[in-house]
């Protein structure tokens, strides 16, 4: 039986570079389809709010790994070849996107009313509107929640090792049934989460602060 030493952890290391790509992927991806979102949750067309206010009910509403489950093992049912890689991914950014659509739609609709009615006055359009007068302000205010909210990002890719991506849970697994050492191996992956994801709080908790004290002047 092998025992827990500098290999296994360097191989625990090592699979966090595939946590961060994940992370990566869902982050950028969740924001992507998150703006339209949150885009289409504060628009007029009464049929871009139902269909993007069904979406964040689903997945906000559902266990991240019963979407991981209904992809990865839902794809072959209807005839699409899917790997551990394409199906955390797939389910991470529609996750992400759910979460990250409802924090800006609060961002956005807490800039004043005032703003937006002088950019009707003004006659912009709808595009203009957003993107010359409310979205650079919603920016500001999202900004702390979004960092925070990806350290859950990170979190969450513990849970692609269900379905057999190799990060570090999933590294960790395969050490702790090498060597039969939980408690070294467990620590160790619990630690490396900690390293990764105590700087984001960190500097989350700081952008709060200092945007507290520039609403409070």
């Amino acid at each position: 039986m092998r025992t827990f030493g500098y290999p296994e952890f360097l191989f625990i290391l090592e699979a966090a570079k595939w946590t961060l790509a994940l992370s990566a992927i869902a982050f950028i991806g969740g924001a992507i389809l998150g703006l339209v979102i949150a885009l289409a949750r504060t628009s007029d067309n009464r049929l871009a709010q139902v269909l993007s206010t069904g979406f964040i009910q689903i997945f906000q509403g559902t266990p991240l790994l019963l979407q991981l489950f209904l992809i990865f093992f839902g794809a072959p049912v209807i005839g699409f070849d899917i790997n551990p890689w394409i199906a955390a991914g797939v389910a991470l950014v529609l996750n992400s996107a759910a979460f990250l659509g409802e924090i800006w739609r609060g961002c956005i609709q807490a800039i004043p009313r005032g703003q937006t009615e002088a950019a009707h006055a003004l006659n912009l359009s709808y595009v203009n509107r957003m993107r010359d007068v409310v979205l650079p302000q919603a920016f500001k205010i999202a900004l702390p929640p979004t960092v925070g909210y990806v350290v859950q990002i990170i979190k969450g890719t513990s849970l692609a090792a269900i379905i057999g991506f190799t990060e570090v849970t999933r590294a960790g697994q395969i050490i702790n049934n090498a060597t039969f050492q939980p408690l070294h191996v467990f620590t160790t992956v619990a630690a490396i989460y900690f390293a990764i994801c105590w700087p984001l709080s960190l500097l989350a908790a700081r952008m709060e602060r200092k945007r507290a004290r520039a609403l409070a002047r």
